[in-house]
């Protein structure tokens, strides 16, 4: 524990060599549009969950709140790392330590007590922490504004201030450890589970969900299999399952578009097909048929992408100006005969 603490203060000097406190929270107030001191005197009242799936390997945090954009300060991941939700009068800067504490090899237990021990206010905070191994560590300090506590279980903790009843954070353990589906179907019924016992006790305003692969590629811009925030919305969960939805399509979508780089035509259109079934065409504003329809056509499949395009266009007319453009870039052929087939059957 003394290695640990010696890594953590010297990590820390770092920070506040590199960032002073003061900027630190200025930089977290304009990507909150909240004033540097109500980050440490106003608790972002919250109930979270962190996660581990040992199927997949994939790791997240999702948040729901009273609060506004509470994605942007409580939810933290990296991918062959962990996750960290940290909340309560909450000190952002327990994510990207608590992370960099796992990325070097600690346990997410020796993480959060590394960070705990050094923190003169840890009786205000609430912290959920989850390593790449499964490993969990939670903490609720003596001074979160009740209801407030955590459930450390296998794979998960759930942690909840500020809450309408005592009951959130088991009804959150619960459900999680019933619920059927990948990780954000599960992380999802928790979050719903404890709206159903009060949630917060002031009511609801954003959520936000992070998962990330158990491991990296090494391109942490391809490391995110969700990476959604509500802001400020009437019902933050309701929107957060309607992205969430939206989401699987696009990475079906994005898989989709890897088999054709790769000449794996079936196994496209199979990816496709599932993006299809999972959103309506309004849904995307004729995206979605319309890249299928473009990458049919762009492999000599013309039969079999007219009916994405038609679909496309009963949307919006201007789907038809936009495909004459992309001969231009390659991405269709330059063929006058073929664009004038497309364009009459389009518009049948």
């Amino acid at each position: 524990m003394k290695n640990v603490s010696i890594y953590f203060f010297s990590l820390l000097a770092l920070f506040l060599i590199c960032i002073p406190r003061t900027s630190w929270a200025q930089h977290e107030s304009e990507a909150t549009n909240v004033a540097p001191t109500t980050l440490i005197t106003r608790p972002v009242a919250t109930y979270s969950i962190v996660a581990r799936d040992p199927a997949t390997g994939e790791m997240g945090v999702a948040v729901q709140s009273h609060w506004f954009s509470v994605g942007s300060i409580v939810t933290w991941a990296q991918a062959g790392v962990g996750a960290v939700a940290t909340q309560s009068f909450v000190e952002p800067a327990y994510g990207p330590l608590g992370l960099e504490l796992m990325r070097t090899g600690r346990t997410a237990e020796q993480a959060l007590k590394a960070l705990i021990s050094s923190d003169e206010n840890e009786s205000v905070r609430q912290v959920g922490m989850i390593d790449v191994h499964g490993n969990v560590a939670a903490h609720t300090g003596s001074s979160a504004i009740r209801a407030a506590g955590h459930y450390v279980g296998e794979n998960f903790s759930v942690q909840a201030n500020m809450m309408e009843n005592a009951t959130v954070w088991p009804a959150m353990a619960q459900a999680f450890q019933n619920s059927k589906g990948d990780l954000a179907d599960r992380m999802l019924a928790a979050l719903d589970a404890a709206q159903a016992e009060g949630g917060d006790i002031r009511g609801k305003q954003s959520a936000a969900i992070l998962i990330v692969p158990g491991v990296s590629t090494g391109k942490p811009w391809a490391d995110k299999i969700f990476d959604l925030r509500i802001e400020d919305h009437p019902d933050p969960l309701g929107e957060l399952r309607r992205l969430v939805r939206m989401q699987r399509a696009y990475n079906a979508m994005n898989a989709g578009d890897g088999y054709m780089t790769t000449g794996d035509v079936a196994s496209a259109i199979e990816s496709y097909n599932v993006a299809m079934d999972l959103l309506p065409d309004e849904a995307t504003n004729g995206e979605a048929p319309f890249w299928v329809g473009v990458t049919l056509v762009s492999v000599d499949r013309v039969a079999e992408g007219i009916p994405y395009l038609k679909r496309a266009f009963v949307l919006d007319a201007r789907w038809a100006e936009l495909l004459q453009r992309l001969p231009e870039t390659g991405l269709l052929p330059s063929d006058a005969a073929l664009m004038k087939r497309l364009l009459d059957e389009m518009k049948k």
